[in-house]
C-alpha cells in the first residue's frame, strides 16, 4: 500500500513522485523531483540573495511575514483542504496545530524579533574602561528538512525565524508531503519576498543528504534519531552548526492525588491526537497503584467513544505512511506476546479503506517490551502501574529519549519538582503536548531526542551568529598591560592579586 511511490524516469527525464490520500487512497498527483544540481542552484541563489536580505532591518524583515499571515487567514480554508487530503487528519486538528500555530509564529517573530536579536550593551564587572556589546549577526544560508507529521507548520516555523535572523533559506519538506511544502512556497510568493531569499527543493533522502553536502551555513532538521544521526555527522565533518529536532518516548506520570477525569482526558488527547504520530505524543504512562483501577476506567470509555474516520466528525484520522503500521503492529504484538493484554483497539481499522490503526490500550506492560522502550509514532497507549512517585519517575528516566513529559498532580508544587527531575527537554504539568505550540518556549530534547532549540528568544538567536564587541571607552594613548614588562608593573599585579582576591572584594566585584 504505496501512499507515496517514485515512479522510474525516462531517459533525459526527472524523477516524480505519484502521491495519494492516506485516508481514501485516491490519487493527489505528481511532483517533479530535484536532483543534486537543483540543490546546489537553489543554494546559490540563496547565497546571492542573503547580504541584500540580511541588510534590511529586523522590522523590515516583519513586513513579510505579516503579509504572508494576512495570505494565510485569507487561504485558511484552501490550505487546511490540501493539508486534509495529504495527511488524513482531522480538518480540526489541521486548522489547529497547523494554521492557528503557523499564524501565531508569523505573527510573534514579525513582532518579537527585533527585541529578540537587539544589540545587547553589558556593563563590565572589572574592566570598566571597556563596553562589551552582544551582536547577533545572519549565519547566512540555513538549509530545513522537515518531517511528515505536521509538515506546513514544521516547515513554516523554522523557516520563518530563519529568515527573521537575516538568512535566507533552502527547504527540503519530507517526500511523504511535498505538496505542504509547495503551501509555504506559495505563502512566502504572496508576501512578495526578494528572488532567491526562499527557496524550495522537492525530494527524499538523496535530496535531503544533498543539501547537508551543500554550501549551507546550518542545517535545521526534523525527523528521526537515524537520520538525524546521519546528518549530524556529515554537519560534523564540516564542523557546520546544525539542530535536531528528533524523536521521543515521553512519559506520563499520574500521581495519587491528580484529577483523573483531566489526566484521563489528557491520556487519550495526548496518545491519539494526529493518530499519535507526534514526536510530543504520550508514549507511556506511569499511573500510581492506588488511582490505577479508576484512571483506568475514564482511559476506557474516552478511548472507546472516540470516532475514527475520513468525512464527516471524527477525532482520529488515518496514518500518513502506510511504512508506520508495519511498526505499530510490530509494538503491539511484542507486547502481547511478553504478556501485555490489549483492552481498546489492537488492530487495523476494519471499517475504514485507508492506512487506519485504532486507537489501542494497553496494560500489564514493562520495559522489557518494545512499547515501553522503541518510539511507535501511532496511536497506541501503554499504561503501566507503579508503586509510587519515585518508581513512576525512575522509569520515566529509563529512555534513550528526552524529548517531552507530563505530570499530573493537584500539588503545582510536587507537579513542578517532579517535572524538573525528569530527563527531558520539556515538560507539562496537568496539560499535555503543548510545549511546541507555545511559541516563546524553547523547544528541543537531550539524549537521543535532539540538538539545540527552537522558538522563543533562543531558536531565534540559534539562526543567528553571536559576536562579541569590546569598545574602549576612553582612549588613552596606551593600556596598563601593553608593553613594555616592568619589575614596577609585575609588583603592582602581584599586589592587585591579593588585594582584589585574596580577600573580599574580588567577591564583591564579581
Amino acid at each position: 500500500m504505496a501512499i507515496v511511490e517514485r515512479l522510474e524516469a525516462s531517459p533525459g527525464q526527472r524523477g516524480r513522485l505519484a502521491l495519494a490520500n492516506p485516508a481514501t487512497l485516491a490519487p493527489l498527483g505528481e511532483v517533479e523531483l530535484a536532483t543534486s544540481h537543483d540543490v546546489s542552484a537553489a543554494v546559490e541563489r540563496a547565497r546571492k540573495a542573503q547580504p541584500e536580505w540580511g541588510a534590511l532591518s529586523v522590522s523590515e524583515r516583519g513586513h513579510y511575514l505579516e503579509r504572508a499571515l494576512r495570505t494565510l487567514v485569507q487561504r485558511a480554508d484552501d490550505f487546511v483542504s490540501t493539508l486534509v487530503s495529504e495527511t488524513g487528519k482531522p480538518a480540526t486538528e489541521a486548522i489547529a496545530t497547523e494554521i492557528l500555530t503557523s499564524c501565531d509564529a508569523l505573527q510573534f517573530y514579525a513582532k518579537r524579533a527585533k527585541h529578540a536579536l537587539a544589540d545587547r550593551k553589558l556593563p563590565l564587572h572589572l574592566m570598566k574602561t571597556k563596553r562589551l556589546y552582544l551582536v547577533y549577526r545572519p549565519l547566512g544560508v540555513v538549509g530545513i528538512i522537515t518531517p511528515w507529521n505536521f509538515p506546513f507548520l514544521l516547515a513554516l516555523n523554522p523557516s520563518a525565524q530563519a529568515l527573521m535572523a537575516g538568512n535566507t533559506v533552502v527547504l527540503k519538506p519530507s517526500e511523504a508531503t511535498p505538496l505542504s511544502g509547495q503551501l509555504v512556497e506559495e505563502l512566502f510568493q504572496s508576501a512578495g519576498l526578494p528572488e532567491g531569499v526562499f527557496n524550495l527543493v522537492q525530494g527524499d533522502g538523496e535530496v535531503g543528504a544533498a543539501l547537508t553536502k551543500a554550501a549551507v551555513d546550518k542545517i535545521a532538521f526534523t525527523g528521526s534519531v537515524e537520520t538525524g544521526r546521519c546528518v549530524a555527522e556529515q554537519c560534523a565533518r564540516r564542523l557546520l552548526p546544525c539542530s535536531l529536532e528528533l524523536g521521543g518516548k515521553d512519559p506520563m506520570i499520574v500521581c495519587a492525588d491528580a484529577d483523573l477525569e483531566r489526566a484521563a482526558r489528557g491520556a487519550v488527547y495526548g496518545a491519539f491526537a494526529n493518530a499519535g504520530q507526534v514526536c510530543t505524543s504520550t508514549e507511556r504512562v506511569y499511573v500510581v497503584d492506588e488511582v490505577a483501577e479508576p484512571f483506568l476506567e475514564k482511559v476506557l470509555r474516552e478511548t472507546t467513544a472516540l470516532r475514527q474516520g475520513a468525512e464527516g466528525e471524527f477525532e482520529v484520522g488515518s496514518l500518513i505512511r502506510a511504512e508506520q503500521l508495519a511498526v505499530i503492529e510490530d509494538h503491539v504484538q511484542d507486547a502481547v506476546a511478553r504478556g501485555a493484554r490489549v483492552m481498546a483497539g489492537g488492530r487495523r481499522n476494519p471499517d475504514c479503506e485507508g492506512i487506519f490503526y485504532e486507537p489501542t490500550v494497553l496494560v500489564d506492560v514493562n520495559h522489557e517490551m518494545k512499547v515501553m522502550r522503541e518510539e511507535t509514532f501511532g496511536p497506541l497507549l501503554p499504561v503501566m502501574v507503579v508503586r509510587d512517585e519515585d518508581e513512576a519517575l525512575r522509569l520515566a528516566n529509563d529512555s534513550r529519549y528526552g524529548l517531552n513529559a507530563s505530570v499530573w498532580t493537584r500539588s503545582r508544587h510536587r507537579g513542578l519538582e517532579l517535572a524538573r527531575s525528569i530527563d527531558s527537554g520539556c515538560a507539562v504539568v496537568n496539560d499535555c503536548m503543548i510545549t511546541y505550540g507555545v511559541t516563546e518556549s524553547p523547544f528541543g530534547g537531550v539524549k537521543e531526542s535532539g540538538l539545540g532549540r527552537v522558538n522563543g528568544e533562543a531558536g531565534l538567536q540559534g539562526f543567528s551568529q553571536l559576536q562579541s564587541i569590546l569598545v574602549d571607552r576612553f582612549g588613552g594613548r596606551s593600556e596598563f598591560l601593553w608593553y613594555p614588562y616592568t619589575a614596577r608593573k609585575l609588583r603592582f599585579l602581584k599586589r592587585a592579586l591579593r588585594t582584589v582576591w585574596g580577600g573580599a572584594l574580588g567577591r564583591l566585584l564579581s
